[in-house]
């Protein structure tokens, strides 16, 4: 799922860590965890366009299969989904 949110005076980092992210991998993305267990959680990317950030938001319900595979068991769209969209707009339009 992507959608795009509006810059404000914070960084991205900062940003995502009110929403509740935490970054991931050097920065590259960010994650927020939905139980105390590593998987499902909410994973996404800001691609910096100008006065905005497109967010790119999937859930990854299990880690890659395989050694050295970065391939997962991801959603890209649903209930889950829209209600984090929902929840990331309404929190940055307070």
């Amino acid at each position: 799922m992507k959608f795009v949110i509006k810059k404000n005076k914070d960084n991205s980092v900062a940003v995502m860590r009110h929403l509740g992210y935490h970054p991931h991998r050097q920065g590259a993305s960010f994650v927020r965890r939905l139980t105390l267990n590593d998987f499902p959680r909410l994973h996404a990317y800001l691609k910096d366009i100008g006065d905005d950030w497109e967010m790119s938001l999937h859930l990854d319900q299990k880690g890659a299969c395989y050694a050295g595979s970065r391939a997962h068991s991801g959603d890209y769209d649903g209930e889950v989904l829209d209600a984090e969209k929902e929840r990331i707009i309404y929190f940055l339009n307070k």
